[in-house]
C-alpha cells in the first residue's frame, strides 16, 4: 500500500466519522426537541385539568364533597383489604 492510498483511506475514514457525528448530533437534537415538546404539551394539558378541575368544583360544591368523600371511602376501604393479614 503506497503512502498516498494510505492518505486517501484516512481520508474516506475521516468523512465517514465526520458523517456519522453529524448524524448522531443531528438525531440527540432531534430527541431533545421531541422531549421539550412533549414535557410542554403534557403541563398544557395539566394545566388545563387542573382549570377544568376548579371551574367544575366553583360550578358544582355539593358533587365535588361528595365525589370526593366517595373516593375517599373508597381508597380507605382499598387500604383496610390490603393491610389486613392473611391467613
Amino acid at each position: 500500500m503506497t503512502a498516498e492510498t494510505t492518505y486517501q483511506a484516512i481520508e474516506r475514514s475521516a468523512a465517514a466519522v465526520d458523517q456519522a457525528s453529524a448524524q448522531a448530533l443531528g438525531a440527540a437534537q432531534r430527541g431533545v426537541s421531541a422531549l421539550r415538546d412533549s414535557s410542554q404539551h403534557m403541563l398544557d394539558r395539566a394545566h388545563r385539568a387542573g382549570e377544568s378541575t376548579t371551574t367544575y368544583i366553583r360550578d358544582e360544591p355539593v358533587k365535588s364533597m361528595l365525589i370526593a368523600a366517595a373516593a375517599g371511602a373508597t381508597l380507605m376501604a382499598l387500604l383496610g383489604l390490603m393491610s389486613r393479614p392473611r391467613h
